[in-house]
């Protein structure tokens, strides 16, 4: 049986902040990765190599993937959203910033604060936690205005919006994970149905798109695609989901707000993407909605 804490100890935080760094690094290198390989077939490619090292390490580790335990069906609508999450996330990279769509990524915890109350009643909101969605709101109509104008990328508002909506089905995510039995089987299992949900939709949703499924690449896309499948779908998530069954999904979604963090760091130190006053301002409203909705009320 899965041990669960109700605190984030030393391990949970040094691999939250292992995790938060490579997924600032990870829209950046994406958005670096696009003029070679199209966004959603990467995506199809990384996930389609993450559920073979997934399914070779579970032969090595004993973990048994099909074995009847009565979450067909919760899994694989948290492998539809998954994948759905990821291919409005790869989508938006062509129109946006990795910075601005990193921030719009991590409303995640809103979606989550709003709906899971929904389902389960003990989970209401304080005083606090309404004004720390409203802050949030108002940073995600503030940053959507800005990218309105922007004139480098006049489609800039439409990867916003995909951004946004990759946060909704991030937040649903969770929630279908955290409101099942799914919490109950092995992480392994968790990321298997949503990486392999996502190799079998992502390369329809690439072709429907007309993508050029390009084969012949750099060694810069080489090692992109390595990276993003060793590290990025198959050892940082096995790791997400191995917290998530540990720790308190609240406190997590606190930490992760670092992420936009680094996002914004590596998109200036990278590919030259402009710091402006009103991301900065978005992102730290964003950080202190996440706060102020993630904090528990007093009993």
């Amino acid at each position: 049986m899965t041990l669960r804490k109700n605190h984030l100890d030393g391990v949970a935080i040094g691999l939250l902040l292992a995790c938060c760094l490579f997924w600032g690094l990870q829209q950046v290198l994406v958005k670096a990765t696009i003029p070679e390989i199209p966004p959603v077939f990467q995506a199809a490619l990384r996930f389609a190599g993450a559920t073979v090292l997934l399914w070779l390490w579970c032969l090595w580790r004993g973990v048994r993937l099909f074995e009847r335990d009565g979450t067909l069906a919760i899994g694989l609508l948290a492998g539809t959203l998954f994948a759905i999450e990821f291919a409005c996330l790869y989508a938006g990279l062509q129109f946006t910033t990795a910075s601005r769509l990193t921030v719009f990524l991590y409303t995640s915890p809103f979606w989550v604060a709003v709906l899971l109350p929904l389902r389960v009643k003990s989970e209401h909101l304080a005083p606090v936690q309404w004004v720390g969605l409203a802050l949030a709101f108002a940073a995600v109509l503030f940053a959507l205005r800005d990218g309105l104008g922007a004139q480098s990328q006049p489609r800039q508002w439409l990867g916003d919006l995909l951004a946004l909506a990759a946060g909704m089905f991030w937040g649903l995510t969770t929630i279908v994970i955290r409101g099942s039995r799914l919490t109950r089987v092995s992480p392994e299992k968790m990321l298997f149905y949503q990486v392999t949900v996502s190799t079998v939709t992502l390369p329809v949703l690439s072709l429907v798109l007309h993508e050029q499924w390009v084969w012949s690449w750099s060694a810069f896309g080489s090692t992109s695609m390595l990276v993003q499948t060793v590290v990025g779908a198959f050892a940082s998530y096995l790791t997400w989901m191995w917290l998530l069954g540990r720790y308190p999904a609240t406190k997590i979604s606190v930490f992760v707000f670092l992420t936009p963090v680094f996002a914004l760091l590596f998109g200036a130190l990278w590919l030259r993407e402009p710091i402006t006053i009103n991301l900065i301002a978005a992102l730290s409203m964003v950080a202190l909605g996440i706060v102020l909705v993630s904090r528990k009320p007093a009993a």
